[in-house]
Formats: structure tokens, sequence, C-alpha cells
């Protein structure tokens, strides 16, 4: 299976258990590899046998900026879903970046990071 990344998309999210959280948001990164077979696109030079990773990008931002939940494991599981919709994308992996985790002790970041495919 071939390997499209999108690296540090970054959007506004109210996600969190916090009140605060919530009411002010902060900022989320994500991170994705998207498994899919990319021979078809290749073959024929065409961006309609692939997935177009521009409009996946913007897809995932508005997953970030939508409907807040308390865990990031959800949006991490909403991003999947989302990616999935894509006929060519037969797996994705999805990395949850929140470096602004209500923490207090130093720290540089907190991730979640899931695997999901249609099989």
């Amino acid at each position: 299976m071939d390997r499209v990344a999108l690296r540090g998309l970054k959007a506004r999210g109210h996600h969190g258990v916090l009140p605060q959280e919530r009411e002010e948001g902060q900022d989320f990164v994500v991170d994705l590899v998207l498994g899919l077979d990319t021979r078809p696109a290749a073959a024929d030079d065409d961006l309609g046998r692939t997935v177009h990773y521009g409009v996946v990008a913007e897809e995932v931002v508005d997953v970030v900026r939508g409907e807040p939940v308390d865990l990031i494991e959800t949006l991490a599981e909403r991003i999947a879903d989302r990616c999935l919709q894509h006929e060519v994308v037969r797996e994705v992996e999805v990395v949850v970046h929140k470096p602004q985790a209500p923490i207090t002790v130093p720290f540089d970041d907190v991730t979640i990071t899931i695997t999901r495919s249609r099989v």
C-alpha cells in the first residue's frame, strides 16, 4: 500500500473536558498518513484516481473547528472516519497533537495516534 502524508495541519478547536478549554479553545495539530494504491493515478497522471490531499486537509480542519468533544480520542476517530469516506483511501493513521493541554508540569506535547482501515 502506498502512503500520502500530511503533517502539521493546524486548526483552533474547542475540545476538552474543562470549561476553559470549551470557552477559549486552543490550537490542535493533526498529522495524517493515508494508505491507498497510487498506481492507477500514476499510470494515467490523473488526480481523479487518487486522493486530493488539499481537499482532505480542508475537511480535517473543518472537523477540528467543528462540534466540540471531550476527548482527543474522539476527535481522532472523527478525523479517521472523514478520511475513510474517500473511496480510494483504504487506511489512515491519525495523530492529534494537543500542545496546549491543561497540564501543570512542563511538557512539549500530548498526542493520540490511531490507525483505522476499511477492513
